[in-house]
């Protein structure tokens, strides 16, 4: 009897332990299949991942950021550039500015792809004082700059002592006062020197005084002097009627404005195409067509 009933408790003992084998079995069969399940997302997941990346990178390579001041230079690129630039399979975004410094400083820092705004003597002059890498990759137009009537109606008629406001940034004040050398009002030391300020009058015979501020400004100053030299495109900007204009600069100006781009940057697919676009027919037929002379392409 005794060694039945051990034989009852050996069996129950046996089927008991393959009851917990086989349990423990399936669980660790559990996490295995749980754990490659979570594997699979995760991998799923960083594909996923990558996948968006890449395509925002691929995105990115196609839009071209540029800058640059509104008259003319976001107008042409908006109206003759960007539907060059589209049909070459990018798209322009053109950011706007209302001054000369941002738009070097955020071609530099990368924040821009390019900007269009100035011309070649203030370009080399801001590299110089700012330490930037700046460089010209094509000229696009030149914008004669001009004397302007303010109080005054005529060169003949400028009193003793007129004022005479002026753009106060190196390279356009010295374009500004070879103007007024050329309509014969003063005379400057060196007359081709492209960094002249007041200081380097050497005969004025009317005792000009000048009034000087940025060159967006000069427009908004203009009733308060007697006569202005105004940028082109901020002439444009303020509709200063073409019967206010009291002399224009010749055409041989060395003042053609250009495409800039960061050094090193001369030969991305960015900015071979966006040189091909400016540099078209299409683009100097808009300039030729919308602006009456007042821009001329190059």
């Amino acid at each position: 009897m005794q060694v039945a009933k051990n034989k009852r408790i050996a069996a129950i003992l046996v089927a008991a332990l393959g009851v917990v084998l086989a349990f423990g079995l399936t669980a660790c069969g559990g996490n295995s299949a749980s754990s490659s399940a979570s594997s699979s997302g995760s991998s799923a997941s960083a594909s996923s991942a990558s996948e968006s990346t890449s395509s925002a990178a691929t995105a990115d390579d196609k839009v071209i950021k540029v800058g640059a001041t509104p008259t003319p230079h976001a107008e042409i690129l908006n109206d003759a550039v960007a539907p060059l630039l589209e049909e070459a399979g990018y798209t322009l975004e053109v950011v706007e500015f209302t001054d000369y410094v941002l738009p070097n400083t955020a071609t530099e820092d990368g924040e821009l792809d390019a900007n269009y705004f100035q011309h070649i003597p203030y370009l080399d002059d801001f590299n110089a004082e700012q330490g930037t890498h700046l460089v010209n990759v094509a000229g696009v137009h030149i914008e004669p700059m001009r004397i302007y009537a303010g109080k005054t109606a005529s060169l003949d008629d400028l009193a003793d002592g007129a004022q005479v406001a002026v753009p106060n940034d190196t390279t356009n004040e010295a374009r500004a006062l070879l103007l007024l050398q050329t309509a014969g009002l003063i005379e400057l030391n060196d007359p081709t020197d492209l960094a002249a300020t007041p200081k380097d009058i050497k005969s004025n015979p009317k005792n000009l005084q000048f009034v000087e501020v940025e060159a967006a400004t000069v427009p908004t100053v203009l009733q308060d002097v007697d006569i202005a030299v105004i940028n082109t495109n901020y002439a444009l900007g303020a509709n200063l009627g073409s019967d206010l204009i009291l002399l224009t600069e010749a055409g041989d100006s060395p003042y053609v404005n250009v495409i800039v781009v960061k050094e090193g940057n001369e030969n991305t697919d960015k900015t071979k195409a966006l040189v091909d676009a400016v540099s078209s027919q299409e683009v100097k037929d808009y300039i030729t067509k919308t602006y009456n002379g007042e821009v001329i392409p190059v």
